[in-house]
């Protein structure tokens, strides 16, 4: 094939061209060579623009700045120059177009001119701008929005991007967390749990995983978050990551929470005036029966059952309502020593022992061959497991059996209380031992009771350094309690019992002081009737001069008394001569460990609460100090 052949079949492949403008320039940049590619795109005819210096092709602001002459330049030092940006067509309007210009040189090395290719992108400008565009409205409105943590995780798990809501909401900076594990905004128990693991194959499978729980901010705290996880797919079907919008709800939890407490609060608050008026009734029938004439001993002798019993009850609901309170604002006390398991399990059975009876239940008790030791409080863990065998009970129909069992788990010494009674709801179990939370349960309503015994055994359990769990498989399945408590490492010896202090016997000296009448005058009789000598008086001046003339020994002083409380009573006291040493006790419905304090700063030398048992007053008169005549 010889030149002139081969130059026409190189005009034919120009001339063919449509989407490419290919032309030539001479040295200077004038167009030398035009072809259909260039009319279409740029829309000059050929003989239009021949002769013509290409910069007619650049906009004013290229033109100033001598671009066309910075390209040829370019090209004839490099021999090519490659540049994207806005051309003229004919009509004035501009597109995007894509330049390569290639310098030419004859045989001897001479320049002889340029190949300029121009190919119009304008359509693939138009969509790169579109697409630039909705990307930063999108990064726009993920970093405007403030109420809500929005960013990306790859399939791992990792963080890899970042809006302000998060930065707001979780306390993280961008370059703090990218790359992180978005594990670490959950609580300890729930990575345990692989809960932030268990999200990821949930939104897998579901295609969305929706929840609310607590999550954990940078500086430590929590707030109570929705959570909504998508998993995102590349074209090709494969997993690229995961979408996750977090909220922060904490407020709308803290209203609901709030709600909820003061509903159940309500309801506590009724059922705790419903059993505070059950004992009146038969307390009121039996002072009507003592006060008819004519009333033969074994009426009287019931009245006086009556009396006692329900007094107890009394009592029993108001210690219950103290411990709970004590407990719930931590001031407890714990007296701990070396415990054997077994001296608990009988304390709280020797306890409990009269009411499984009187339901007719059968008890089963299994403890283990070994001895197992533990540290913690005798009463407390007592009253713990006493609570759960009066539950076990009480929420067993009669004839029902009961089983307390002890046994090791490794380190832990497990107690478990099982029964065969009306079991627990699958809506309760999760709340049982929440404070004020209680079930339908019409067996407790005839057995009385606050239901806040749960809540003591969970929270002394707690302050033991153990744990408790229910189990239940629904309403009358029955239902089984575990407490847990950790074992002594090294076996100490087990609480040895004190002996019991002597009391010295003989008539005392007692002044009593108390503004309510009746109790005064109760109080009286009860002290006369064990052979001591009383006088009483109803108010804090009252009882200083009587105290002068009548030289007690002991005084039962009451504190809420009317002008001058107990204290200043007892402050008083202390300075009269010859009262230093009088045995002064604070006989009062005041019992938390703050008023004993105060008590015992005032100059008391003994603290009872109301009710008082009277073998535990008879015990403490006859075991102190003698003062004679005050002296």
């Amino acid at each position: 094939m010889n030149n002139d052949q081969g130059n026409d079949r190189f005009q034919l492949l120009v001339e063919g061209v449509k989407d490419y403008a290919i032309f030539m320039l001479d040295p200077e940049g004038h167009v030398i060579s035009w072809n259909p590619g260039a009319e279409l795109i740029k829309g000059y005819r050929a003989e239009e623009i021949l002769g013509r210096h290409f910069s007619l092709f650049y906009q004013a602001g290229a033109l100033e700045r001598g671009w066309p002459e910075h390209e040829l330049k370019v090209a004839r030092a490099e021999g090519r120059f490659e540049d994207e940006g806005w051309r003229v067509r004919k009509d004035g309007s501009v597109f995007w177009a894509n330049v390569v210009i290639t310098a030419l040189h004859d045989a001897t090395g001479a320049l002889c001119g340029f190949a300029k290719i121009t190919r119009d992108l304008t359509e693939r400008r138009r969509q790169e701008e579109v697409l630039r565009e909705s990307e930063e409205r999108f990064r726009l409105l993920m970093e405007g929005v403030k109420d809500y943590a929005i960013f990306m995780l790859d399939p791992e798990g990792k963080i890899a991007s970042w809006n302000n809501g998060a930065e707001l909401i979780k306390g993280y900076r961008a370059e703090e967390v990218l790359g992180r594990h978005f594990s670490l905004f959950y609580p300890a128990d729930a990575i345990a749990r692989g809960w932030p693991e268990h999200e990821l194959r949930m939104a897998r499978a579901e295609g969305r995983f929706e929840d609310e729980g607590w999550r954990v901010r940078k500086d430590g705290s929590v707030f109570w978050a929705n959570v909504v996880i998508t998993p995102l797919y590349g074209s090709d079907k494969e997993l690229r990551g995961f979408a996750k919008i977090t909220r922060d709800l904490t407020e709308r939890k803290r209203i609901e929470m709030l709600e909820e407490a003061d509903l159940r609060r309500n309801e506590f608050l009724a059922m705790l005036s419903h059993e505070l008026r059950n004992p009146l009734a038969p307390i009121r029938n039996a002072l009507s029966v003592m006060r008819m004439s004519g009333v033969d001993e074994s009426a009287l002798s019931w009245a006086r059952t009556v009396l006692d019993r329900q007094v107890e009850h009394l009592s029993r609901l108001v210690d219950d309502l103290l411990d709970v309170s004590r407990i719930a604002i931590g001031k407890i006390t714990l007296q701990r020593e070396p415990l054997e398991i077994g001296q608990i399990v009988t304390s709280a059975v020797e306890s409990s022992q009269p009411l499984i009876d009187s339901r007719e239940h059968i008890l089963e008790v299994l403890l283990p061959d070994e001895p197992l030791r533990i540290e913690g409080d005798l009463t407390r863990l007592s009253q713990v497991v006493l609570n759960l065998l009066n539950n076990a009970a009480k929420f067993t129909p009669k004839g029902g059996h009961l089983r307390l069992t002890v046994e090791r788990e490794g380190e832990m010494a497990a107690i478990r209380v099982h029964d065969t009674g009306i079991g627990i709801s699958a809506d309760l179990l999760p709340n049982v031992f929440d404070l004020f939370t209680q079930g339908d349960r019409s067996l407790d309503r005839t057995e009385g009771g606050l239901g806040i015994g749960l809540t003591m055994v969970h929270r002394l359990v707690k302050l033991h350094g153990g744990s408790v769990e229910v189990r239940s498989e629904g309403s009358g399945l029955g239902s089984e309690f575990v407490v847990r408590l950790p074992l002594l490492a090294v076996p100490a010896p087990a609480r040895q019992p004190q002996p019991a202090r002597s009391r010295p016997a003989g008539t005392r000296r007692v002044l009593v002081v108390d503004d309510n009448r009746d109790a005064t005058e109760t109080l009286e009789l009860l002290l006369q009737l064990w052979g001591h000598e009383v006088q009483s008086a109803l108010n804090g001046p009252e009882a200083l001069a009587l105290a002068v003339k009548f030289r007690p020994e002991i005084i039962l002083l009451d504190i809420g008394l009317p002008g001058m409380s107990g204290y200043e009573v007892a402050r008083q006291l202390r300075k009269l001569p010859g009262f230093r040493d009088v045995f002064i006790v604070a006989v009062t419905g005041y019992g938390q460990e703050s008023d004993r304090l105060h008590s015992q700063k005032a100059g008391f030398g003994h603290h009872l609460v109301k009710p008082v048992q009277p073998e535990v007053l008879q015990e403490l008169i006859a075991s102190a100090p003698l003062v004679r005549n005050g002296c």
